[in-house]
């Protein structure tokens, strides 16, 4: 006898969190990007809400010697990750047997930081205006995605998409703390600023046997923001004046930066392994190793302490991302399916920038879908994560930070409609 596999409530209910991210787990990735809502069959809908909260601890560092390169475990550093949440939407729709329409929604990149309590990266100085003030970084994005795919092949099998993106980010960046030595003070402040890139992709489905395969690319997309920043050293006397009038420095500025959001591969996979239970594959590439946020005061100061044309970047990353997810899934009623995934992710390179210390992490994770009604569903799941331990650097390559033993977890739910 010939078994079919049924796809609505077979379908793989930790999708909810599945390439969800967390907070600099490999640079500022956060929702990985999905368009599995595209590759859905017939009509469908989804409105996902992702929770992360992450416990990242650890302490500063005391240096000892004139070198600057030997130090000591220093004071403590409370929790910096501050809890976030986002939302991401997808509708699709087929207007006939070969093409097909979809909107997606997410917030692909994004950070959230906050040091506190009496350690380096803490304004400690009762004389200054910033005192007890902690460094503190935020950075949010949304994207907003078309998509049109067109059918081809003697059974359809393959799938051909594509279409612009228009994404919106801003960013504010507060330095607070002898840790950042000279920046201590440096307040950065970008507009949200609108921008656009694009999609494509091929996919590739054997419905018989549940087989689903896509390869999907994201292009870079270059955002030039309107930004004011602060930097206080620079008219305290500690930079020379003559260097400091030769370079037409002020304490504040307003400019412009260019923030170019990456380039990304993912690729999804699915297939039956019998008429009730699927396995399931996704993998991520992000080149985080291009990305860099340069600030134009801040890039400027710098170059008069490094003493060449270059300077250096607020934000910078050492290696691309990978991330690699695997899942099973088993319907266990008719209307009930029940899931699991391990995952890794390799992070960004290690020391890594003190705005967000991890160094990648493995997780594990468990969900479930239920069918309401033929059309409705609701899917949860959460995602426990272990992080890798980090050292955190600042823009000079100065070791000011490890970050050691933390953890964090992922919570879901999706609400769904589909409709063959």
């Amino acid at each position: 006898m010939r078994h079919t596999f049924h796809l609505k409530t077979l379908a793989v209910a930790i999708a909810t969190l599945s390439v969800a991210s967390v907070a600099s787990a490999a640079g500022l990735d956060r929702s990985g990007q999905d368009i599995t809502a595209f590759l859905q069959d017939g009509t469908y809908a989804e409105a996902v809400y992702t929770y992360i909260d992450a416990d990242v601890t650890g302490h500063d560092n005391a240096y000892i010697g004139s070198d600057n390169k030997a130090y000591t475990q220093g004071k403590k550093i409370d929790d910096i990750a501050e809890s976030y949440d986002f939302f991401r939407y997808g509708v699709k729709a087929d207007i006939n047997e070969t093409f097909s329409v979809g909107v997606l929604y997410d917030e692909p990149f994004g950070a959230a930081a906050d040091y506190s309590g009496d350690n380096n990266f803490v304004d400690q100085n009762p004389a200054s205006p910033r005192n007890g003030e902690g460094t503190n970084v935020e950075v949010r994005t949304e994207s907003i995605t078309g998509i049109i795919g067109a059918k081809f092949g003697e059974n359809k099998n393959f799938q051909v998409y594509g279409g612009p993106v228009a994404q919106r980010v801003k960013a504010d960046v507060k330095l607070r703390g002898t840790a950042y030595s000279a920046a201590n003070g440096y307040t950065l402040h970008t507009s949200a600023d609108q921008d656009y890139g694009y999609i494509a992709g091929i996919a590739y489905s054997k419905p018989e046997i549940a087989l689903k395969a896509a390869l999907t690319y994201r292009s870079e997309i270059e955002h030039n923001a309107k930004s004011s920043e602060i930097y206080p050293v620079v008219g305290t006397g500690t930079i020379p004046d003559p260097i400091e009038s030769a370079l037409g420095l002020s304490t504040d500025r307003n400019d412009s930066i260019e923030i170019t959001t990456p380039k990304s591969v993912n690729f999804d996979f699915q297939t039956g392994i019998n008429p009730t239970t699927l396995a399931t594959a996704k993998v991520r590439w992000v080149p985080w190793s291009d990305f860099a946020i340069v600030p134009s005061l801040y890039n400027d100061v710098s170059k008069v302490s490094t003493r060449d044309d270059k300077g250096l970047a607020l934000v910078s990353y050492d290696e691309d991302q990978w991330q690699v997810e695997l899942g099973l899934a088993k319907r266990v009623a008719p209307a009930l399916a029940i899931s699991g995934t391990v995952g890794w992710d390799s992070g960004a390179g290690n020391p890594v920038s003190s705005l967000g210390p991890i160094e990648g992490y493995y997780s594990a994770g468990l969900g479930a879908k239920y069918n309401v009604t033929e059309n409705w569903a609701v899917s949860a799941g959460g995602k426990y994560l272990w992080f890798g331990d980090a050292e955190g650097q600042i823009p000079t390559q100065k070791i000011v930070s490890d970050f050691e033993s933390n953890d964090g977890f992922v919570l879901g739910v999706k609400v769904s409609y589909q409709a063959q």
